[in-house]
């Protein structure tokens, strides 16, 4: 009778027993979500301090003072008239404020089709570069430059517009082939490499018979660069990105199960994989291909930003995205306000400054990491 009440009691203890190691699982799980979810607006609040400190600096330096009030005219459409100094207004309203929004929005750009470009591949080395999206651009910039200089129907959009198409055919190439074919995502990475030499070499011809006017302005685009950038340029990334973003973050739960598991599970959850690997790489290559029309090749910033966030925050989506795009715009950020100020008055293209920081901070991540990200 009494070994019967023993068993009775442990077998009535075991479902208690086995609910509290879930309990706490869950507890820690939620709490390191709400850590990583404070990381993410610390450094968010981080940004706008450095967006905002590195805006006031320059040749003609002014205050955040100056800077608050200027925007404070700005909200109100005209209505307030706060500011004594128009130079220091007009030099920061459009001069450097578009230049620091854009590196911003580049930046997280940039950073956020690496994200998807990696997910969707399961590759962390894939970027925007890898596939020839960028090589892509540059050529389609370079036919722009050499054969409309001059058209004046051809307007201030002629250039970007003529990246914007070639980066698509190039990434429509990539992706269909590989759609068509049934190709892994190691084969579309060849494919896209490929075609980078390709649009590089024609890129190459193109300088060769151009002439010094027309070399000059191709060379300057192919560095990256956000000298002249237009308020027009900035309303069309940020509206580009404002859409791209929350799309992606509703499907973070599908990019989780597709990089972590695989096509097979993912379609055993009831995961429509091709429309999300299509609607992922559709928005990755359009965010890449619309910044880099306007700013020219910037490389590395959708290679690093997502392994810095990675890293930090973890392979969670939900938090990786705009972690990532934080990263990124604090990367881009950086890189132009060094190439800005440090060799002032002369300014360093930020596609040179981003090269000479991201090589180094790549290899450091690449040797530094202690597991593989993605099975």
């Amino acid at each position: 009778m009494q070994s019967r009440i023993h068993i009775g009691a442990a077998s009535a203890a075991a479902p208690h027993s086995s609910a509290v190691p879930a309990t706490a699982v869950s507890l820690a799980y939620r709490a390191a979500g709400r850590r990583r979810a404070l990381i993410v607006v610390a450094a968010l609040i981080l940004l706008i301090v450095a967006a905002a400190a590195v805006t006031v600096r320059g040749i003609n330096e002014t205050t955040i003072g100056t800077l608050a009030l200027v925007l404070i005219e700005q909200a109100s459409f005209g209505h307030l008239s706060l500011v004594s100094d128009e130079q220091s207004a007009r030099v920061l309203l459009y001069l450097r404020l578009p230049r620091v929004v854009m590196a911003i929005v580049a930046g997280a750009a940039l950073s956020v089709s690496g994200v998807l470009m990696q997910a969707i591949t399961r590759n962390p080395l894939v970027s925007p570069y890898t596939i020839g999206v960028s090589s892509a651009a540059g050529f389609g910039a370079s036919i722009a430059i050499m054969y409309g200089v001059g058209v004046q129907s051809a307007g201030v959009y002629f250039v970007p517009m003529s990246a914007f198409a070639c980066a698509m055919l190039c990434a429509v190439c990539v992706f269909s082939l590989a759609w068509w074919r049934g190709m892994g995502a190691q084969a579309m990475i060849l494919t896209g490499i490929a075609l980078m030499y390709l649009f590089s070499a024609m890129t190459a011809a193109v300088q060769f018979v151009a002439t010094e006017e027309q070399l000059a302005r191709v060379v300057h685009w192919t560095f990256g660069s956000l000298n002249g950038v237009q308020w027009d340029a900035v309303g069309l990334c940020a509206a580009m990105l404002a859409v791209i973003l929350p799309v992606m973050l509703a499907k973070g739960w599908q990019l989780n199960a597709l990089t972590v598991a695989g096509d097979d599970v993912a379609q055993s959850l009831g995961m429509n994989v091709r429309r999300l690997r299509g609607t992922a790489i559709l928005l990755s290559v359009v965010a890449a291909a619309g910044v880099i029309s306007f700013v020219g090749v910037i490389g590395f910033v959708g290679l690093i930003g997502p392994h810095l966030a990675r890293m930090i925050i973890g392979g969670d989506h939900r938090l990786l995205l705009p972690f990532a795009a934080i990263c990124g715009a604090g990367l881009l950020l950086a890189a132009d306000t060094v190439g800005r100020l440090a060799f002032s008055p002369t300014v360093l293209p930020v596609g040179i400054v981003v090269a000479f920081v991201g090589v180094p901070v790549f290899l450091h991540l690449v040797i530094a990491r202690k597991r593989e990200t993605f099975a």
